[in-house]
């Protein structure tokens, strides 16, 4: 059984070293000319943004050595277990091009990204390169002592590393040689392919700082996420409280007194059932407001395209909604996106002084983004104490971001972007 185990732990070995050479190989070979690439395109790009061109084509260049460098993160993951975190700062989709290039490079990890390129094609290509040299390189010598010596060396000295190879003892020496290489190799080729993969780390890996910001950034949101949760609880008791509540209890004594009113007074009676029957429907309707408050049945139902359209419907100015969601999110990455876009909307009625709204859903590149804009008077804003921070808030509990366009005189543009997968 011991001998089983071993065999098959030998076997086991032998493949991840082969298989170890085979990706270090691939890897060399595939890198080079797509670093040179990336890199060469970066740097003419950047070089173009004084005469404008630049500015259109530097975001979408960094974003492709950006999808270059999750592909290695992805490999050195699953290769290797070796995990290389990120941390790019999110873009607002409506950005213009100015802004777009200019946030783009002054993001510390597409800068760590460009540095990672010309790194990539020198020392990340011979580490690559080498548990595939270390591999192969021993069946060579062993070649060379079944007889290839004698073609190589064609009446001159072959070196097969350090050992001159001239006649056959000197073709075993490189031999010998071999045997030792393939023992090495054995035991390091794993180990240097993980090397490449720890060089990588170290150069397209977030610092400490940016991963110690980025969590004060998931606490604050999950903070503010707890905070509005608590706050909408209470919204919710005390609405019942004053409303429902307070029409049931009353829709009870009313119907004690007609009870005692029956055959006494029968007209008093019925004119208290009405009131009754009133009630009734009027604690109805609240419960139904207040049920649509918590989570709409038609986002519930029909997703959220269809609850923006009946949202958009509800609205006394003319909307027109663009709706392109192949497939649902998460329960709850529809319910903060419906209700951060019914607050936007809320804003613009009140507040924007515009006879039209246009709503705009979409899902790309893993990205639900959805764009308000209204042709009204402008001058909206984003941030702490304007109508929008409790937008921000609610997507930030997603990771989400929210920009707005609003010059003086309009029009306003509001974005809002959930990084989100739908099923």
């Amino acid at each position: 059984m011991n001998t089983i185990a071993k065999s098959g732990g030998a076997r086991a070995r032998t493949r991840d070293v082969a298989l170890a050479a085979v990706r270090g190989l691939v890897l060399a070979v595939a890198m080079l000319p797509i670093s040179v690439l990336c890199l060469t395109l970066t740097l003419v790009s950047i070089a173009l943004i004084p005469i404008g061109v630049g500015l259109v084509t530097t975001p979408w260049i960094l974003g492709g050595v950006r999808d270059v460098a999750d592909v290695r993160r992805r490999l050195a993951a699953e290769w290797c277990g070796i995990r290389i975190p990120s941390a790019y700062r999110p873009i607002p989709e409506g950005a213009n091009p100015w802004t777009r290039t200019f946030a783009t490079l002054r993001d510390r990890q597409v800068r760590r990204d460009m540095l990672w390129l010309p790194v990539d094609m020198t020392a990340g290509f011979v580490t690559a390169l080498l548990p595939a040299v270390l591999f192969l390189y021993p069946f060579e010598g062993f070649a060379v002592a079944a007889g290839l010596w004698r073609v190589l060396a064609d009446g001159r000295t072959y070196w097969y590393g350090f050992v001159p190879v001239t006649d056959q003892p000197t073709a075993l020496g490189a031999a010998a040689t071999a045997a030792v290489l393939l023992v090495a190799s054995y035991r390091l080729t794993p180990r240097l392919l993980e090397a490449h993969f720890n060089l990588t780390r170290a150069v397209l890996g977030a610092d400490r700082g940016e991963l110690a910001e980025r969590v004060r950034v998931l606490t604050e949101t999950r903070r503010d996420a707890v905070d509005t949760s608590a706050a909408e609880l209470r919204r919710i008791e005390r609405d019942l409280h004053d409303g429902a509540q307070a029409r049931l209890v009353a829709m009870g004594m009313d119907l004690g007194t007609v009870e005692m009113l029956l055959d006494k007074d029968p007209a008093k009676a019925k004119q208290l059932l009405a009131q009754a029957r009133q009630s009734s429907a009027d604690a109805l309707d609240e419960l139904r407001d207040l049920v649509r408050g918590i989570h709409p049945p038609v986002l519930a139902e029909r997703g959220l395209g269809d609850a923006v359209r009946a949202l958009a419907l509800r609205l006394p100015l003319s909307t027109e909604v663009t709706v392109e969601l192949h497939g649902r999110a998460d329960a709850p990455v529809e319910s903060a996106a419906y209700f951060a876009v019914s607050e936007v909307l809320t804003n613009a009625v009140k507040h924007s002084g515009a006879d039209r709204i246009w709503l705009d859903l979409h899902h790309t590149d893993g990205m639900l983004r959805i764009t308000v804009t209204d042709n009204g008077k402008g001058g909206a804003v984003a941030g702490a104490g304007s109508g929008l921070s409790g937008v921000e808030r609610r997507l930030g509990t997603f990771d989400g971001v929210l920009a707005v366009s609003s010059p003086a005189g309009g029009p306003t543009m509001v974005t809002m972007e959930i990084p989100c997968a739908l099923s």
